[in-house]
């Protein structure tokens, strides 16, 4: 079952999240809090009787510049042993139609790598293109 994700499911999204991003990128006590307190997110979940399988992220960016909001789809995961049923598809589905329903919005953005083209492919299928834009980023030196 495609749902929202909730704070009881903290402690698997820290899994799946360490799965994806790789240990130590975030705490359990973050993932909490983001879960309770991030008006900026939604987190979907695929739920199969308990076991999450995968999640999706979306950051519902708001400027003064636009009337709307421009959410952006930012992660996109499923466990290995879960692809190719459909998941990922279902998760964004339920996305992008909770935004619809709750945000005013003309269009959804979405960030993933430049070189992994299996996932540009899966987003060109679902009607996601390129908008010609650059993403560009600057690392903070700690």
């Amino acid at each position: 079952m495609v749902r929202k994700a909730t704070a009881n499911d903290t402690e698997q999204l820290c899994l799946l999240n360490d799965e994806f991003n790789g240990k130590g990128e975030t705490t359990t006590e973050n993932i909490r809090n983001s879960l309770l307190n991030n008006s900026q997110e939604v987190v979907i979940v695929d739920d199969k009787d308990g076991i999450l399988t995968g999640f999706v992220c979306v950051q519902l960016k708001k400027s003064f510049c636009y009337d709307d909001y421009m959410p952006e789809i930012t992660e996109v995961y499923v466990r290995p042993a879960y692809r190719k049923q459909g998941i990922a598809s279902k998760m964004l589905s339920f996305a992008e139609k909770h935004c619809m329903e709750n945000y005013p919005l003309h269009k959804y953005e979405l960030l993933t790598g430049d070189e992994n083209i299996i996932a540009q492919s899966f987003y060109n299928k679902l009607g996601y293109t390129s908008d010609k834009e650059l993403h560009l980023s600057k690392r903070i030196k700690k």
